[in-house]
């Protein structure tokens, strides 16, 4: 092997030693796992703040080896910002862990300079690229250069990410003449990460990837002075995911060849690196013809031997079979851990035979085998050794066992008269989606766990009233209630529910608990805003694996009421923090819009689009959405934390991950080579221009004189910092500020669309819940969600590209897309920039909605639940952005701006009001 290309100028890093990095050294490991995004258990630990336990994570990478340490907090449930610099102060007083170099890993150019004003020594900043501009690389190129870092430069630019050589050149020495000549960086500061991809995938284009990237290393070797490169190795080996012996063979021969190439460093689990000489001769043939793509049949010279090398490899009758040989009650307890229902009705009735051969009864199949299997599922999943799909798994294997059983339950029950026949449950649950609102998936999902663990739940489903609701608990004499909801209007209403709950006697001296859960509540939601209003206990449920500990905490004889004094005391903790909380710093409207987002119109044209008006698409192909899709929220759905597809390589999650993903992509063909759904789509182009100051008037021709609709906008109004470079406010936006003011004369547009993938989705759901099976039943749900999404950032591709056709040439793959790099934003009613729903009436009606089969509920929640709908803006300096908190004279105003009354946006808004 030829030695490493030289570099004659060393990168000089320093944590509290210095650490040079030239032609002498290594191949340096950056260690990975302080990094929320690509460790669970570490995410676990900031999330929880035990920040004692995330030290010594990052305290045995440097044991182990590690050089640098990368440092991520990007989580969504993170202040990220505070938990970088704390966790970064507490890393600056640990001298063993702080002597070496950080490498500050985010993709919020906030939490990146929050973080550089911790560092005291030299630190790496990951990453800048040219994806927004060569503008915003300038900006935080320079500011980079003013806190004295290196940095990590992503070979990615306005048109995506580079997954060819000639664009990884391109890209490399544009960013590195800009850095360089304009910017005046030091060349030898920077690394340059030219994108390590997938390889071995089946897609003939994939396999020169690793070869590409090899290649690139070279050239930057050879063409831009003193420049570092690295990458993220672990990726190269993403299609051997679940093989620890083929990826550590791939990941060992890859870097053979990087290194060779010039590669300086890279994020690597140094845990999956061999020796590239003591690697088996056969298996290092192939993975080389891969890595190197000498063969067209190398990937399939790869499969077939992988499973040679992996980890316990037996022959498939050997591992899915000798379970068959154990004892009924063991298979049966082995089907139900495993989710298997091939032989259930067969064993089911050889126990319920055992049964009877002892003069038993057929309830004792259910109170015995069943349940010892369940509780076998319930203690594993309470342990964390069982995921949510597994579980959902498990239920189907118990409903089709006792489906099975309950004819001979009821004739036996006939022949004995007086006989109870079934087995006793723990409690009664009855459980709904609030009035006005149509989303269930959670709300199944926690009706299942529960069932599995022995309670009784009555699901009333979707869109259920107050009456209806506290009628049902009456009549079941349920111990607890359960509420479940997705949009804002739902807290009103299950605020509404807990005060008649405290109404109605029935409730008040039972004291019968209410749950609390829905992707808009919260603990602080429910202890502040609910609670109050019910004597009862009110609990809030985060997720379905807490709601088994929750109910049989509330329920227990013995714990009742230890675990009640504990959560009365943790709920007045909350309120008085809440009271006690110093409120965020506002300002009036009056300087909010004095401090509003300034577009310079004299000197911009806003595009008008190709085709004006309405037009619908109906029956949009299916398979065309799939390459649109954001597969992480499918996991999230099933519980399961991380990103895809890094998901599938998480040492916890991981192969529940990769299990439930693949009965998905299963179910996805199905869905789309069957028609089991329908998507269809409508949109709108018109004129719009801003009048006043934070209202947009849509209309429906260039005339601009009759007004389709006027949409009434919210604005900003916390207390914005100064920029650090110009030392001017941030602005208090508002997506009025994003559309030309009526007042230039200025001819302006704006988009309004709607979209569905979810007509025939309750049809086949119901088919799956009448043969028992709730798994197949979340699952067709999750991809109608799944869809619908991939349908709207679909349209909006075409809208950009074709219909406004203000991005033309734009070409980005779904990963791009996923991030948001395209030009203009889409947002919706009920989300962060316009968190009020009460626009979606007017939306749906200037775009005859109904034509379609979409229509509102009265809370303004869309049926069918998988449907988007929102509005296309087109300025490149539109972004997205949070309102937050807003005063009482916005709330006067807005009341005045709209006609309504100020008790009718207060209630709209009341999710912003302190």
């Amino acid at each position: 092997m030829s030695p490493r290309p030289l570099s004659t100028q060393a990168l000089c890093l320093a944590g509290l030693e210095p650490f040079v990095l030239d032609h002498t050294t290594l191949f340096v490991n950056v260690g990975e796992r302080t990094n929320v995004t690509g460790s669970k258990a570490f995410a676990r630990m900031v999330l929880a703040e035990q920040y004692d336990q995330a030290l010594t994570v990052a305290r045995q990478q440097i044991e182990n080896g590690a050089q640098i340490i990368d440092i991520n907090m990007d989580e969504a449930m993170l202040d990220s910002k505070s938990a970088m610099v704390r966790f970064l102060n507490l890393i600056a007083s640990e001298p063993d862990i702080a002597r070496i170099p950080i490498m500050i890993d985010s993709s919020k150019w906030e939490v990146i300079e929050a973080g550089l004003r911790c560092i005291q020594g030299k630190a790496i900043v990951n990453s800048i690229s040219l994806k927004e501009g060569e503008a915003a690389f300038i900006t935080q190129a320079k500011l980079i250069r003013r806190y004295g870092a290196a940095t990590v430069v992503m070979a990615f630019d306005e048109q995506g990410q580079a997954d060819t050589l000639a664009r990884k050149q391109a890209i490399c020495q544009r960013s590195y003449h800009l850095l360089v000549e304009k910017v005046g960086f030091p060349a030898e500061d920077i690394i340059f990460d030219p994108n390590i991809f997938a390889i071995a995938t089946g897609i003939a284009e994939h396999n020169h990837y690793a070869v590409d990237f090899i290649d690139a290393t070279r050239w930057i070797k050879e063409n831009l002075p003193h420049a570092k490169v690295s990458g993220g190795v672990s990726n190269v080996s993403f299609s051997f995911r679940g093989n620890d012996q083929v990826r550590e063979a791939m990941h060992t021969v890859f870097l053979y060849h990087a290194i060779a190439a010039g590669m300086d460093m890279g994020i690597v689990n140094a845990g999956q690196l061999g020796i590239y000489q003591t690697l088996d001769p056969v298996l290092r043939e192939c993975v080389e013809d891969v890595v190197l793509d000498r063969r067209p049949d190398a990937t399939d010279r790869l499969l077939d031997i992988a499973h040679e090398f992996k980890a316990g490899h037996t022959t498939r009758s050997e591992t899915t079979l000798a379970w068959r040989t154990q004892a009924v009650a063991q298979r049966m307890t082995h089907a139900l851990t495993h989710g298997i229902t091939d032989f259930i009705i067969e064993d089911t009735e050889a126990i319920r035979q055992e049964v009877l051969a002892r003069a038993g009864r057929t309830i004792e199949v259910i109170e015995g085998p069943l349940m010892d299997g369940m509780n076998v599922v319930g203690d594993l999943f309470a342990q964390g050794k069982m995921f949510l799909p597994q579980v959902m798994k498990s239920a189907r294997v118990m409903k089709q066992a006792v489906a099975h059983l309950v004819p001979y339950i009821e004739a036996e029950k006939r022949d004995q008269a007086g006989a109870d026949g079934l087995i006793k449950a723990q409690g009664k649950v009855v459980i709904a989606t609030v009035k006005g609102d149509v989303h269930d998936i959670g709300k199944n999902i926690v009706t299942v766990v529960l069932q599995c663990n022995n309670f009784d739940v009555i699901n009333m489903g979707v869109m259920v009233s107050c009456h209806d609701i506290l009628a049902k608990a009456k009549a079941e004499n349920a111990d607890i209630i359960g509420l479940s909801g997705l949009i804002t209007p739902s807290l009103e209403e299950m605020t509404y529910i807990a005060t008649e709950m405290q109404r109605d006697a029935y409730f008040r001296l039972r004291n019968i608990p209410l749950l609390i859960g829905g992707a808009t509540t919260s603990r602080v939601h429910t202890a502040v805003k609910i609670a109050p209003h019910y004597a009862g206990p009110v609990v809030y449920v985060p997720d379905a694996s807490r709601s088994v500990s929750v109910v049989s905490s509330l329920l227990s004889e013995e714990g009742a009421a230890a675990y009640l004094l504990a959560h009365q005391r943790d709920y007045a903790r909350i309120r008085e923090q809440h009271a006690n909380k110093k409120p965020q710093a506002m300002v009036s409207l009056a300087a909010a819009r004095a401090n509003k987002y300034v577009i310079d119109w004299a000197h911009y044209t806003p595009p008008k689009p190709r085709i004006m008006g309405r037009h619908a698409l109906d029956n949009i192909d299916l398979a065309t959405l799939v390459d649109y899709i954001d597969w992480t929220p499918f996991f999230q759905t099933w519980d399961l934390a991380g990103k895809f597809p890094a998901i599938f390589d998480d040492k916890v999650v991981g192969d529940a991950a990769r299990k439930v993903y693949a009965d998905g992509r299963a179910m996805l063909v199905h869905i789309i080579e069957e028609r089991w759904l329908t998507a269809k789509g409508v949109f709108a182009l018109w004129p719009a221009n801003t009048v006043g100051d934070d209202d947009i008037e849509i209309y429906t021709d260039e005339t601009r004189t009759q007004i389709a609709l006027t949409w009434h906008q919210i604005r900003q109004q916390n207390m914005r910092e100064p920029k650090l470079e110009s030392g001017t406010r941030v602005p208090n936006r508002c997506l009025a500020d994003y559309i030309a003011p009526k007042s230039t004369g200025i001819a302006d547009y704006i988009g309004l669309f709607a979209v569905t993938a979810g007509i025939g989705c309750d049809q086949r759901a119901e088919q799956f819940e009448q043969a028992h099976d709730d798994y197949s039943s979340i699952m067709m749900k999750a991809l109608a969600d799944r869809l619908a999404e991939a349908c709207a950032e679909y349209l909006h591709a075409q809208i950009r590209k074709e219909f406004w056709g203000y991005a033309a040439d734009e070409t980005l793959d779904c990963a791009a897309l996923i991030r948001e790099a395209y030009r203009g934003i889409r947002p919706a009613p009920g989300y962060p920039a316009c968190p009020e729903h009460t626009v979606k009436a007017a939306l749906f009606t200037q775009l005859d909605c109904t034509e379609l089969g979409l229509e509102l509920t009265e809370s303004l929640a869309m049926t069918p639940a998988a449907s988007v709908s929102g509005f296309y803006f087109s300025h490149p300096d539109s972004q997205y952005f949070t309102i937050g908190k807003i005063a009482p004279d916005q709330i006067s105003d807005l009341a005045q701006r709209s006609g309504r009354t100020q008790t009718e946006v207060q209630r709209a808004l009341a999710s912003l009001l302190e």
